[in-house]
């Protein structure tokens, strides 16, 4: 999973230092005496020299880290944090306790019933549910929390501030949103112009794919959260706010209705594959490097992997709208929102100072790895550090053609409920035989209650 998530990075300061364990000296009284043998074994013998005692060494304090670790994008960064963190705090052995990619399902119970990894890289949704059984601490007042707001990169403070005002994590990702990468190749193959700006011209694309025996778009909606990224991008053409826009709502808003109706049109275009919602990442995005699918939806941060995969073949397009008129004038209004995020600490550690500095550390080495070494701008937190990886063209391109020009962001929807709904009703959408209408009439009940 990834997991939205983005705008410039300048400094990073590591307030971790290192803890050098001194180790003490004994010193010997060497003297030997110059008198017979009988006369120096009757001499008063001399006192010892004084020894300085060996300061003791920092104990072992063992934490074990939830966090997704199964591809470029989610195991290096991590890799290179705890190194790091191996070389600023030796005595810290952590355990990786890898995220499946089940939608955050396990988690969620684990949550629930209290039984955590010691640190937690998780996402607003989750933290709500940790925070509302006090499974897992505020960090108001953590000295690393006030170190972090300094560091904030301008425009993230949603990204460490909760809604409700409080702290809960330390981020990493600045405030990421969800793109369509395609393929050129087949898209010149196929006759298929990029970028897309309508839905139309998407129903006809998806038609033109599968007549070539080509999956239009790959989706890994096995995870239910990338159907309901999907969905927030035909909804932001109309409504900026995505779902912040059901805030208070006791309806389902029109820009919404419209999206889901688009979404079951599309379904019945062919753009999904019949098995979408059995597949998971790793086999979606399998498909769209080996050319078996034309396009794939997935947040930024596939930049690199897609470019590493596809090089010059692949770019990337925002959401269409319902005609070019409106595409042109929401195109920068990103699909993805600045939500809290990153690493948060369980109420039940048994150590709970040392994991609040590792979770603080683990993700500003994770910040440093992505934009020293991928190159990528959208981080949380200042970096002093230079670039030194060979930024992918498509990362370039985010820097100069989209960033400048972002106009909004979508806003976070704070009901834990509306969301879980959102989740089930979008993934039934591309299942064929699932309506709009259901899926508007679903999230009504639940915004009623």
């Amino acid at each position: 999973m990834k997991n939205w998530t983005k705008l410039s990075s300048i400094a990073l300061a590591s307030i971790m230092t290192v803890s050098l364990t001194a180790c003490g000296s004994e010193t010997k009284n060497d003297a030997i005496s110059k008198a017979s043998p009988v006369a120096s074994a009757a001499a008063t013998p001399t006192a010892p020299a004084a020894t300085t005692p060996a300061a003791p060494a920092d104990p072992v304090v063992k934490l074990s880290i939830f966090t997704n670790h199964f591809d470029d994008d989610t195991s290096k960064p991590y890799d290179y944090a705890v190194a790091e963190l191996k070389k600023a705090m030796p005595n810290i052995e952590v355990t990786l306790v890898p995220g499946l990619q089940d939608n955050g399902q396990k988690i969620k119970t684990q949550m629930a019933t209290g039984d955590l990894p010691d640190i937690i890289d998780t996402s607003w949704d989750i933290m709500q549910i940790g925070s509302k059984s006090n499974n897992i601490l505020t960090l108001d007042d953590a000295p690393e929390t006030a170190q972090f707001k300094k560091d904030l990169n301008k425009g993230n403070e949603a990204k460490l501030i909760a809604p409700d005002g409080h702290v809960y994590g330390y981020p990493y990702a600045g405030t990421e949103f969800i793109i369509l990468y395609y393929n050129k190749k087949l898209f010149a193959e196929a006759g298929v112009q990029a970028p897309i700006k309508t839905i139309d011209q998407l129903k006809d694309a998806a038609k033109k794919f599968n007549a070539k025996g080509i999956i239009p778009l790959a989706i890994f909606s096995k995870e239910k959260w990338i159907g309901n990224a999907l969905l927030q991008g035909f909804m932001t053409r109309e409504e900026p706010k995505g779902y912040g826009a059901l805030n208070g709502a006791m309806e389902t808003p029109a820009a919404l209705k419209l999206a889901a109706k688009q979404v079951e049109e599309l379904q019945a275009a062919g753009l999904f594959a019949k098995n979408a919602t059995q597949t998971n990442y790793d086999q979606a995005s399998s498909l769209f490097y080996q050319g078996k699918a034309a396009m794939f939806v997935n947040g930024q941060w596939e930049i690199p992997s897609s470019q590493k995969n596809l090089g010059d073949n692949v770019d990337f397009m925002n959401f269409p709208a319902k005609d070019e008129a409106t595409y042109e004038k929401a195109k920068f209004a990103m699909n993805g929102a600045g939500g809290p995020g990153g690493f948060a600490v369980s109420a039940k550690t048994k150590n709970k100072e040392v994991a609040i500095k590792v979770a603080a550390f683990m993700a500003r080495k994770y910040a440093e790895y992505k934009y020293t070494q991928v190159g990528t701008p959208i981080v949380s937190i200042k970096v002093d550090k230079p670039i030194t990886a060979q930024v992918p063209a498509m990362l370039t391109r985010l820097g100069k053609e989209v960033i400048p020009n972002i106009t909004s962001f979508a806003t976070v929807q704070n009901d834990t409920n509306v969301n879980l709904s959102i989740d089930d009703n979008s993934q039934n959408l591309i299942v064929s035989g699932f309506t709009a209408n259901q899926f508007v009439a679903n999230l009504n009940k639940t915004l009623k209650k």
